[in-house]
């Protein structure tokens, strides 16, 4: 999914439901840093539902904050 999926005004307002905190766009998932939970994008709609977030491993969790580069 690309980039653009969402647009800046959005995303400038879609903050993570656990701690209200905003979110990053990368590699198709709107990313939670503090809390290493990545939320997914379906056909441009974010699911930003707790219950269905994914947690990060460490691994995961500098590669996406590096802006989701292999």
């Amino acid at each position: 999914m690309s980039e653009d999926v969402l647009d800046a005004q959005l995303l400038s307002i879609l903050v993570c439901p656990a701690d209200r905190g905003p979110l990053l766009l990368v590699d198709g998932h709107l990313y939670n840093p503090r809390l290493r939970r990545k939320y997914r994008i379906d056909d441009g709609i974010p699911v930003l539902l707790i219950d269905e977030a994914v947690a990060v491993d460490d691994d995961e969790h500098q590669r996406l904050v590096a802006g989701g580069q292999s």
